[in-house]
């Protein structure tokens, strides 16, 4: 392994100084090592288009080339997903632990040190965002005071960069709407936590707001930008209610009303349909009214003019339609640990919780499975079915086993392509709760939800 990885990084030295003539073919090398990895392949994207699927090889090894790439911003997925800068001629090389994704990610070769600082950058605001809730309760200019000097290290930071490197147009562009859009998304969270008294701020807190950019086209899809915007929108909804008027942030007059800011301040037609997308997939994921659901996706798919978008929101609204409460469960065809084939309606017998797991992420299939026991063992009169989303039977059946799940409440899925369109299948911990009879009682729910003992409490004592 030890012979792979040298021979690895004397290809990127040779590529790199093969990319220094002008004249040399412009192919672009990605490759590196996967330890402890959860698959065996990694997916590279731009944004939601797939570029390439590459395959690790005996030793976690893989190795991409390409004379198609354009300068820029791009995606790699292994399970969890992080971004990267890369351009034509460059030699980059990776290397992570699936244990610590992030803080074990590290960039060597041609391209290497500009990742790094990206790299860096995102952790560090990653780190300053799990402790901003303790600065919430300081006045908005003691606030601002804080947040200026975490934004003025990383300036300092990127300008000693610059002096020691020269880099492209696009990665200076990346870099400084990092530093700036979260340095707004910092100043957006303390105004959601401080709503009820907006009215106190200092007056020049929201001045950075006339510095948003609407038309960073080629950064739709780098997290500070977009995570930014969807904030900042929701806040927008917030400030058109009243100081003490409850607010439901799941209803669709508020979701209508925050499709509709996107549609009317959002300059670039591919950046506006993205948030339009993300937007109406959020909705759609815990409405519970038919008619409003019809009714958000006429006018969504009048703002939309992307209509790839348009047909995935138009599947999200069909599913999501069939689980609100008082419908019957969609039946869909199952497997036992036998093997037998068996039907959903045939083997629910009682008030069940129904949730989907994947062997994918060990750590997150265990999660779920001891949610799930946790649940069972307070409120027993409810069956708990955790149905496998993965196309593997051996290897479900040995999780099964391995880790003594009970087989009579296990299954997986007979025909993964026919249950995506009946069931939310591949949502993060996603949930249904039914009774005895297989109507759905709570349709869109996620495992882990603060209030999902409460509701199951209470369809108890209906």
């Amino acid at each position: 392994m030890l012979k792979k990885l040298l021979l690895l990084l004397l290809l990127v030295t040779v590529l790199s100084c093969k990319n220094n003539d002008e004249s040399a073919v412009k192919t672009t090398w990605i490759s590196g090592q996967i330890i402890n990895p959860t698959l065996d392949y990694i997916i590279f994207s731009q944004g939601n288009h797939i570029l390439d699927t590459v395959k690790l090889d005996s030793n976690n090894f893989f190795l991409y080339k390409t004379q198609k790439i354009k300068a820029g911003l791009y995606n790699f997925k292994h399970n969890e997903t992080q971004v990267f800068f890369i351009e034509p001629g460059d030699s980059l090389l990776l290397h992570l632990n699936t244990l610590d994704f992030d803080e074990s990610l590290a960039y060597s070769g041609r391209g290497g040190e500009q990742n790094n600082l990206l790299m860096y950058l995102y952790l560090t605001n990653e780190n300053e965002n799990l402790n901003l809730q303790n600065w919430y309760g300081l006045s908005s200019k003691e606030f601002t005071q804080k947040i200026d000097s975490l934004k003025k290290l990383k300036l300092k930071e990127y300008k000693d960069f610059l002096s020691k490197h020269t880099v492209a147009d696009g990665f200076k562009q990346a870099v400084m709407a990092n530093i700036k859009y979260d340095y707004f998304i910092k100043k957006e969270r303390y105004a959601a936590a401080n709503r009820n008294r907006i009215a106190d701020f200092d007056k020049n807190f929201f001045d950075y707001r006339n510095e948003i950019d609407f038309e960073l086209e080629n950064l739709k899809f780098y997290y500070p930008y977009y995570r930014f915007m969807n904030r900042y929108f929701e806040n927008l909804v917030f400030s058109e209610y009243q100081g003490n008027t409850p607010v439901d942030r799941n209803s669709y007059k508020f979701n209508s009303k925050r499709i509709k800011l996107i549609d009317s301040l959002v300059t670039s037609d591919s950046l506006r349909n993205s948030l339009l997308r993300s937007n109406a997939m959020f909705y759609f994921l815990n409405a519970k009214n038919a008619e409003e659901e019809q009714r958000f996706f006429e006018e969504f798919s009048n703002m939309n003019t992307d209509p790839q978008h348009v047909a995935e929101v138009e599947k999200m609204y069909n599913i999501t339609e069939k689980l609100n409460p008082g419908n019957i469960v969609p039946n869909v065809a199952l497997v036992n640990t036998d093997n037998t084939l068996k039907d959903l309606h045939s083997i629910i017998k009682a008030p069940t919780v129904i949730y989907f797991w994947s062997g994918i992420s060990t750590s997150n299939y265990k999660n779920i499975h001891n949610r799930a026991a946790e649940l069972k063992s307070k409120y027993p009169e409810y069956d708990f079915l955790g149905i496998n989303t993965d196309t593997h039977f051996k290897k479900w059946r040995q999780t099964i086993r391995r880790n003594n799940y009970n087989p009579l409440y296990e299954f997986q899925i007979e025909n993964l392509n026919e249950a995506e369109k009946k069931l939310l299948l591949k949502y993060m911990n996603s949930a249904l709760i039914l009774d005895k009879d297989g109507k759905i009682l709570e349709g869109k729910i996620n495992l882990f939800n603060t209030n999902f003992e409460q509701l199951l409490l209470g369809f108890l004592n209906r």
